[in-house]
């Protein structure tokens, strides 16, 4: 283990204790527990605790606690419900093959959950504490945590307007809240290209907007595209940037990447309307480690297009939190519908999937240090 990760975890291990542990009176029976984590359904189950932090404008953060999973009270008037004050997260807890538990690169997350918090005026929460409440949450429900090949236990730290009061300001009153839920591989049967379709009619984000931000609204605002191209086959929606001579920027919840015929790679470059994902960040260390060249470009959508019909792109994928990295078979628009790769997953993006799945649970080195460990 090196110092830098023997000085986190020293770390981790002493903003985690500072949460009180309030124990559920009604634990989900063991054998039914595992049962739920022997086929767990994404986002649908939850562990037994949840961690929590309250802050107002007078003491700061405070009240460090698990408590019991179960329903908030909010009053009507709950500025979330009303100003959209509100942002979240999305990172991984994995058993590894000696039963030790470990996430990836928490530190990223939680230096985004502070940009996000920033952008929608609600306070910021310290790193340690963002890591220290994701450590003691996965510590008191670790049972929760599954087995087998890309299990994981999924972490959703969010923070929340609680104020009961209709005004235009920021809320005097926030919480900070993480829940977890036991999750198996994204694509049950498998990993499989998707088929995307790019909106020109909608816009996911705009800049000097909250599309940089981890929020709600910016989910919101890409749901009604992603059903209309449901009912046409597509399983997600490109969005662009809403410029005169349009610009891929994202999908609803992942960012994109293209890999040239020649090798190279490029992915579109951060604009203020992009989320700053991990797993992107993280991908493109990977392609650099391999020598291979990796460019963050304005990629117009009519070069993107130029550059689909004449076969200079080979693959092309998605990348994020839940799915990993996602290949893609298909790209549409109103004037061009084009395979990529045949329709079947690229050599290189499975190649990349595999490096980084293997180091996330502990199958490969961890040269970078972006492992922590929990538990």
């Amino acid at each position: 283990m090196s110092l830098q990760l023997e000085t986190l975890n020293t770390s981790v291990d002493e903003a985690a204790q500072q949460f009180a542990i309030n124990l559920t009176d009604t634990p989900l029976p063991a054998d039914e527990r595992e049962a739920l984590k022997a086929e767990p359904k994404f986002g649908t189950v939850f562990s037994d605790h949840m961690a929590r932090m309250s802050w107002n404008n007078t003491d700061g953060w405070n009240n460090r606690r698990i408590e019991k999973y179960g329903p908030l009270s909010l009053a009507p008037a709950a500025a979330v419900f009303h100003y959209g004050q509100e942002v979240f997260e999305g990172l991984k807890a994995y058993r590894h093959a000696d039963g030790s538990v470990w996430t990836f690169r928490p530190e990223e997350n939680a230096k985004r959950y502070i940009r996000s918090a920033r952008r929608l005026a609600l306070p910021e929460l310290s790193v340690d504490d963002f890591i220290g409440s994701i450590a003691a949450l996965v510590r008191t429900d670790i049972e929760w945590v599954p087995t087998g090949e890309e299990a994981a236990l999924y972490l959703r730290p969010f923070m929340i307007a609680t104020e009961a009061f209709l005004g235009v300001r920021p809320a005097y009153e926030v919480e900070h809240l993480v829940i977890s839920s036991p999750v198996g591989p994204y694509f049950s049967g498998g990993v499989h290209p998707v088929n995307i379709w790019i909106s020109q009619e909608y816009a996911r984000a705009s800049r000097g907007g909250t599309g940089e931000a981890k929020c709600g609204g910016n989910y919101a605002a890409s749901l009604l595209p992603q059903i209309a191209a449901a009912k046409d086959g597509f399983d997600q929606v490109c969005f662009l940037d809403g410029q005169a001579d349009p610009a891929i920027e994202e999908l609803g919840g992942m960012n994109v990447f293209f890999v040239k015929a020649n090798g190279d790679v490029v992915t579109p470059a951060l604009s203020g309307s992009i989320l700053r994902g991990v797993t992107r960040s993280s991908i493109l260390q990977l392609i650099e480690d391999r020598g291979i060249k990796v460019s963050e470009e304005h990629i117009t959508l009519a070069s993107l297009r130029a550059m689909l019909e004449s076969g200079e792109i080979a693959e092309a994928f998605a990348c994020g939190t839940a799915a990993v990295i996602t290949p893609i078979g298909r790209l549409a628009d109103n004037d061009f519908d084009i395979t990529i790769n045949g329709g079947e997953p690229g050599k290189f993006t499975m190649d990349i999937r595999e490096e980084l799945t293997d180091i996330q649970n502990g199958r490969r080195p961890d040269r970078h240090n972006w492992l922590t460990r929990l538990a």
